[in-house]
């Protein structure tokens, strides 16, 4: 059910026409790349002031906000590719969060900049060994897609106190 009221959310947000309103033009499913760093992904959302021409990337989840900070290094990882394509700074992006109905404005701060950096880092290392990590269960795998794939109730609950 999750899995599917998310996927419509996203249908919904990628299936806009651009648009300007107030001063802003909307441009929805923006493909994007940053080579340097290795990384590329599609935009729910970009929001483009006509005056300055400023970007702002905006996320749109499906949840409510989450302890650990993976919406907020998403977002910066997506900022980072507007900045390598664009060549302007982009200091801030927001996520859009559908069960709270709210948006939260996420200033990309050096230190959420350096822990983007150090995910897409790790990332690359995990893909570069060609080894599969152990799945880590938990409750949000209940809601997960490709929790008959992945089946990590085979190993159990993992004691999460053990590094």
């Amino acid at each position: 059910y999750l899995t599917a009221q998310g996927k419509a959310l996203q249908e919904r947000v990628d299936s806009g026409e651009p648009e300007t309103r107030k001063g802003m033009r909307f441009e929805r499913s923006v493909h994007v790349s940053a080579e340097k760093l290795g990384i590329s992904g599609v935009l729910d959302l970009v929001e483009v002031e006509t005056k300055t021409g400023r970007l702002k990337p905006v996320e749109y989840k499906r949840g409510k906000p989450k302890p650990d900070p993976m919406d907020e290094i998403q977002l910066c990882a997506q900022g980072l590719c507007l900045e390598e394509m664009t060549g302007q700074t982009i200091p801030e992006g927001a996520l859009w969060y559908m069960q709270t109905r709210h948006r939260v404005p996420i200033t990309f701060s050096d230190d959420l900049r350096a822990q983007t950096l150090a995910t897409i880092a790790a990332v690359r290392e995990l893909l570069n060994s060609s080894q599969t990590p152990p799945p880590d269960y938990g409750k949000r795998c209940k809601a997960c897609s490709l929790v008959e794939i992945c089946q990590p109730e085979l190993l159990g609950k993992r004691d999460r106190s053990v590094g």
